[in-house]
């Protein structure tokens, strides 16, 4: 298409939108709303994420040994655990680190109490590996794992955890996609309806280009032109909008409950809206013009 025609195609897009004020308001309030709160669900799912991941983090399995088991073998268990994929680390405690901590914790104060076992270490079979994973909802087929290697005694796992931070998870995900898809059908809906009455305020108007050599591409551009603008705008105005107020929300918890700051962490707004601001976008732009597809191909027979 030339220039001309595509400046026609933007400009009668924009007129078909300020034509039809009323519906034009209503899909763009509309799509508004939905990446407003596909933005919401979005920061809440990845500041969530985020937080998980620290407790998965936190979350590990500890390794036990057989009495009998020689140095050699504890190293060679160790390297087997490193090479696992589901393992992001792992810390090897031995036995007489296992006592000093102990020592520091349950002798503070009494030092000369823990004296009478210098020369015998009640947690000479204590010697560990405390194994992180990447994932916690692999917890089971490592433990399945490390429970087949010879010279492991016991597998302590946290089954409980693992289940409930996979459970929620995955409840989140569902929830979430289960919004997202009712309100963005709504805006294709509305986008589809105001598309529709531009067409029947311009169908003599259209007739009449056909008549004089315009071509179908022509003829229907504009409207996918506006479409594409209400889902632009649609989407750049809640973006504007949870720019602010996620940096506000932020502020406003860390100083009005300073207690949150400790148990919560938040992403920074960057981080957020690196990846946000273009999916956002790109579903905008992509809805608009899927809803002016849809009315085009059923309304306009060019």
């Amino acid at each position: 298409m030339r220039i001309s025609g595509t400046l026609y195609s933007v400009k009668q897009g924009i007129i078909n939108i300020w034509r039809n004020k009323l519906f034009s308001t209503a899909s763009i309030a509309t799509m508004t709303a939905c990446i407003f709160l596909f933005g919401v669900f979005y920061s809440l799912v990845t500041n969530f994420q985020a937080m998980v991941d620290n407790v998965e983090g936190s979350v590990a399995i500890t390794v036990m040994f057989d009495d009998d088991i020689s140095e050699e073998q504890i190293q060679a268990i160790g390297q087997a655990i490193r090479l696992r994929p589901e393992v992001a680390n792992q810390k090897y405690t031995s036995a007489e680190e296992a006592w000093e901590t102990y020592k520091e914790v349950y002798f503070q104060g009494d030092e000369e109490a823990s004296e009478g076992f210098a020369e015998d270490n009640p947690l000479a079979y204590s010697a560990s590996y405390e194994v992180f994973l990447k994932d916690v909802s692999q917890q089971q087929q490592l433990v399945t794992f490390l429970e087949s290697l010879d010279g492991v005694r016991e597998v302590n796992q946290s089954r409980m955890v693992a289940n409930i931070l996979t459970d929620f998870n995955r409840l989140v995900a569902y929830v979430s996609l289960g919004i997202i898809v009712i309100l963005f059908a709504v805006a294709i809906f509305l986008i589809s309806n105001t598309v529709t009455v531009g067409i029947t305020v311009r169908r003599e108007e259209i007739a009449i280009m056909k008549l004089i050599g315009a071509t179908d591409y022509l003829v229907k551009a504009p409207f996918y032109v506006e479409g594409i603008l209400i889902g632009l705008i649609g989407s750049v105005l809640p973006l504007l909008i949870l720019r602010v107020v996620y940096g506000k929300l932020i502020e406003f918890i860390t100083v009005r409950f300073s207690f949150l700051s400790n148990l919560l962490t938040f992403l920074p707004v960057q981080e957020v809206f690196r990846i946000l601001v273009p999916v956002a976008i790109v579903l905008g732009i992509g809805i608009g013009f899927l809803g002016s597809a849809v009315t085009v191909r059923k309304h306009l027979n060019v």
